[in-house]
């Protein structure tokens, strides 16, 4: 049987007892593993979905999360994918896509005119990925990560409607 695979958006007045505590603890699982601590949102991920003009959409996979976009929009011009993340077991399989056209769709819906992110070099998946999509790379920020490991800032810009 075919695995149900879902693209959902977690609800702001989600509360503690609703799902948002699952989704939020199954995001902060993914987030553990595949990111080192020094970059890891883990302890603050929580809070960070509290601020105004942030969201996540996640990838629910047979009642799982496995996977996650989260994105901030501080204006009607700019939007930012803070944390892209797919459980190592479901990646390469389009899922980090998905993700990522989907929160480009909701800043789209907000009239943002562009998008940014910030990626390793050395990713070269994720580097791929966003540039299939559109991204381009804008400027090498040195010592971004750690003083030894830069990050590109990339952008995508959406045509004035």
């Amino acid at each position: 049987m075919a695995a149900k695979v879902e693209i959902l958006e977690l609800k702001r007045n989600s509360g503690p007892g609703s799902s948002w505590d699952k989704i939020v603890n199954g995001a902060v699982k993914i987030e553990r593993r595949l990111f080192p601590k020094h970059e890891s949102l883990a302890r603050s991920f929580e809070e960070e979905l509290r601020k105004k003009n942030t969201g996540l959409l996640y990838l629910e996979l047979d009642g799982e999360v496995a996977g996650y976009v989260m994105y901030a929009w501080p204006s009607s011009l700019c939007a930012s994918i803070t944390k892209l993340a797919v459980k190592e077991s479901c990646q390469r399989q389009g899922h980090g896509g998905s993700l990522l056209r989907a929160a480009i769709q909701k800043c789209r819906e907000r009239k943002v005119q562009r998008v940014s992110l910030h990626v390793d070099p050395l990713r070269a998946p994720a580097m791929n990925l966003y540039k299939k999509l559109g991204f381009q790379v804008d400027t090498l920020i040195r010592g971004y990560y750690s003083s030894d490991r830069d990050a590109y800032r990339m952008f995508l810009d959406f045509d004035a409607d």
